[in-house]
């Protein structure tokens, strides 16, 4: 009995030794992106400004309003004048450069606080945030209180799907009464949005539909292939995410685009649903297979240090071997990128509210500047820079009614503004690299940017980064 007692004095002692380790690590890491902490005192007066010489890109519009002035009152746009008259608040000389709304990322995983600053210092003042965890939960109220600069952030909760598919990164659901449950759990608990994933049945993935409506959460959908594409397309259902479910679900992977143009039709029907083509992250798979040397690449250097260890390396590995068995592999992969460009291009002629989503921080699709690949990707497709630039700006605050005050230059929207060089209606490119980002009013410089970036850059928070996932797993599960 005495050594039982022994035994188990040392399995708590050495309990209570992990959980503090635990603690510190967990504790340390938070102190290295302290840089992102707001000034109490400065909380309300570095969010007001007056910009003058300043050309806007409205956005709600396809113009450029030349030579105005904005004044920006703590963080809503207050007037948009030739002439504005106000005293007591910081002028800003825009010296003829150009005002763009914010960039929105619409499909991202987020792992860390470091990668808030990243996502900023490539132009992207809002995201939102597609497999929700706890961690998610305090950084949105961190926001909400004025503690961190950071993106406006939204995120769902985590990714439900049915009772046989296989994955930790999934909630998986048994029946219709406990999607019910899962759903109202949600929205009590602070996420924005639900995800639902393949895997779902049609009674379960009614369900889901019905508790939604009910709880007023806005569902963002994969497609389920035990469930008809059409019944994706359901008022509820705010967008539905990658190019490739149309290719992989209704069309079967027969990349005809005649049978393309009737699903096309099917989705231009329902005025109500958005897509997210995603194209970066499926583009990343062709890249992998033709850059051996990708895993050290200096790029991957932004990524998570658990996700480089894990999915970026598990990813490179399986399409490796992929491309070893089937020499093919290569050239299947890269026509099917190209036929996700006819999807938008087709989507955009249909009048589809396309919204720019990346895929960030999965594989090796790195957070921020992947936003500026999709763009590009599109206007490839065939979109005009004012059709890009919608897709990442006023097409993303229409998909949600909460998003709403974001997307646009106009009186009484949210002040997430980039200034940039040139007009982006000619050169999209100056988007890459903004000379201020005003995120919810407030004013970052280069400077600031270029150091949100470097924090960023090889980050050593593997543990720490492990310690909230394993949090995951025992909270959701």
């Amino acid at each position: 009995m005495k050594i039982l007692k022994r035994i188990l004095k040392i399995g708590f002692l050495l309990f209570g030794i992990i959980v503090l380790m635990g603690i510190i690590t967990l504790w340390i890491d938070s102190l290295e992106t302290n840089y992102l902490k707001i000034n109490k005192k400065d909380s309300l007066s570095n969010k007001s400004y007056l910009i003058t010489n300043v050309n806007i890109i409205p956005m709600n519009q396809d113009t450029v309003l030349v030579n105005k002035m904005v004044f920006i009152k703590e963080g809503i746009i207050q007037q948009i004048a030739d002439t504005i008259n106000v005293n007591g608040i910081e002028i800003i000389d825009a010296k003829n450069k150009y005002l763009t709304p914010g960039l929105i990322d619409m499909h991202v995983h987020l792992w860390d606080r470091y990668e808030l600053g990243l996502y900023l210092a490539n132009g992207v003042t809002a995201m939102r945030n597609v497999w929700g965890m706890p961690m998610h939960l305090r950084i949105k109220e961190d926001i909400l209180n004025d503690r961190i600069i950071s993106p406006t952030l939204f995120t769902t909760g985590p990714k439900l799907t049915g009772p046989e598919f296989i994955g930790d990164d999934n909630l998986n659901l048994f029946s219709p009464e406990e999607a019910k449950e899962k759903v109202i759990s949600y929205k009590d608990r602070g996420y924005d949005f639900i995800k639902i994933y393949d895997g779902l049945d049609k009674p379960i993935f009614d369900a889901v539909i019905e508790q939604a409506k009910i709880s007023e959460m806005d569902i963002v959908a994969h497609t389920s292939k035990k469930v008809l594409f059409s019944d994706h397309l359901n008022p509820q259902i705010k967008s539905i995410e990658h190019a490739e479910e149309i290719v992989q679900q209704p069309l079967q992977y027969d990349l005809d685009t005649l049978k393309l143009q009737t699903i096309i039709n099917l989705i231009s029907q329902s005025k109500q649903t958005s897509y997210c083509p995603t194209l970066t992250v499926f583009n990343n798979i062709y890249q992998m297979m033709n850059n051996d040397s990708m895993l050290d690449s200096e790029q991957l250097d932004y990524m998570n240090p658990l996700v480089k260890r894990v999915d970026s390396k598990n990813q490179f590995n399986r399409w490796l071997s992929a491309k070893q068995k089937d020499s093919t592999t290569v050239s299947r992969i890269k026509k099917q990128h190209d036929f996700h460009l006819t999807i938008v291009k087709k989507l955009n002629e249909s009048g589809v509210n396309i919204i720019c989503g990346t895929d960030a921080g999965i594989g090796v699709t790195l957070p921020g500047f992947s936003l500026h690949t999709e763009l590009n990707f599109y206007k490839e497709a065939g979109l005009s820079n004012y059709e890009v630039l919608k897709t990442a700006t006023v097409n993303a605050s229409k998909t949600h009614a909460i998003m709403n005050s974001l997307g646009t230059i106009e009186v009484g929207k949210m002040a997430n503004l980039l200034l940039v060089d040139e007009n982006p209606l000619i050169t999209l490119s100056t988007m890459q690299k903004p000379i201020y980002v005003f995120v919810e009013g407030r004013k970052l410089n280069k400077q600031t940017l270029g150091f949100y970036q470097e924090k960023a850059k090889k980050r050593n928070n593997l543990i720490a980064s492990a310690l909230r996932y394993l949090e995951n797993l025992i909270v959701e599960k």
